[in-house]
């Protein structure tokens, strides 16, 4: 039989987000959604897969603030300008998913410096 591996630093998954990320002007002066949106999209960040994060309008259904396409597609943008996100792969109706990549500009949680 073969041994069983233990995870490191097994427990709760979370998402990390400083304080000093939340007092910035930055974040501050972005709209609920967009915030909403992109604590989401950071949920899905595992610190390898910066760049191929995806984050289906459909997993964002019934997310109270962010859930109708309009409002993802605004939160989407709002990021992209603002410099939080840039976006990969643009997807398409059923056939490819958007990709995301966190930039790390103005949140200093787990950008690896």
């Amino acid at each position: 039989m073969s041994k069983q591996r233990k995870r490191k630093g097994g427990g709760l998954q979370h998402v990390g987000l400083e304080r000093r990320t939340l007092k910035e002007k930055e974040f501050q002066e972005l709209s609920p959604a967009a915030k909403i949106f992109y604590i989401y999209l950071k949920g899905r960040y595992n610190g390898a897969n910066n760049g191929s994060i995806k984050l289906p309008y459909s997993a964002m259904k019934n997310v109270k603030g962010c859930c109708c396409r309009y409002a993802i597609s605004k939160a989407i943008k709002e990021l992209e300008t603002k410099g939080w996100i840039t976006r990969k792969k643009k997807g398409g109706l059923y056939r490819y998913d958007n990709l995301f990549k966190l930039t790390f500009k103005f949140d200093f949680y787990g950008c690896g410096s």
